[in-house]
């Protein structure tokens, strides 16, 4: 048995599908019912209002990212299979052409002309549509648009993230509510940026800072805006 069947390798890109919608499900779960949170609770509001703004910012955020994803990724999908459908009749009316084509990108890659149609042949006499897709127009399994387990991610990572700062007002008395949300949250965000970056392979420093910085700015907006109209009103 060669080396390559014995250590298969497991690339991070894999999970790019999943990852981005998880990611970004709980960050604005966590940002966006924080936010509210401290907003409302700026605004001199009791305890009680405050769990139901919370809660129903929870109920409408998960919903919007749900929605927002599906309809978001069903126009990439959409895009994709208008693509495949087009270069499929363009290999059917014009085989010749698009092989020409195909070994053209591989001599651009630094693959020998002969050795190029030699590919392209290979490939095209397996799965023409699918050697397009992947070296033509960028198409593959492991980036594919997936609508559905793009929306039901969204919503379940958001509904996650919106449940942290909410518990946090459950647990904390109304005096420190603000401050003591705000301290919670920055934690949750900095905790999700590091295991975000973990299972992305990516700088765990940078995109806990990152994560941090735009959710802590987020909250100081709407606490502010909070506390100007609780004292108008």
């Amino acid at each position: 048995m060669s080396r390559l069947h014995k250590h298969p390798e497991s690339h991070l890109v894999s999970r790019i599908g999943w990852l981005r919608a998880a990611v970004l499900g709980a960050n604005d779960g966590i940002v966006s019912t924080a936010s509210l949170i401290v907003g409302v609770a700026a605004a001199s509001a009791a305890t009680s209002e405050v769990l139901i703004a919370g809660v129903a910012g929870l109920v409408a955020g998960a919903m919007s990212m749900a929605a927002g994803e599906y309809v978001s990724v069903s126009s990439q999908s959409d895009t994709e299979q208008a693509d495949l459908a087009r270069e499929g009749a363009e290999l059917s009316a014009q085989p010749e052409f698009e092989r020409q084509e195909l070994t053209s990108l591989y001599t651009e890659r630094g693959v020998e002309p002969d050795l190029a149609r030699q590919v392209a042949d290979q490939l095209m006499a397996k799965d023409a549509l699918g050697a397009h897709a992947r070296d033509e127009l960028g198409i593959s399994e492991v980036t594919a648009a997936r609508p559905i387990q793009a929306a039901l991610t969204s919503a379940a990572t958001f509904a996650v993230g919106a449940a942290m700062p909410l518990a946090m007002v459950l647990l904390m008395p109304r005096a420190l509510l603000v401050a003591g949300v705000s301290i919670a949250s920055l934690v949750f965000l900095a905790l999700l940026g590091g295991i975000g970056a973990r299972a992305g392979g990516a700088n765990v420093f940078r995109a806990t800072l990152r994560v941090t910085f735009w959710g802590a700015l987020a909250m100081a907006l709407t606490a502010g805006i909070g506390a100007i109209f609780g004292t108008v009103v």
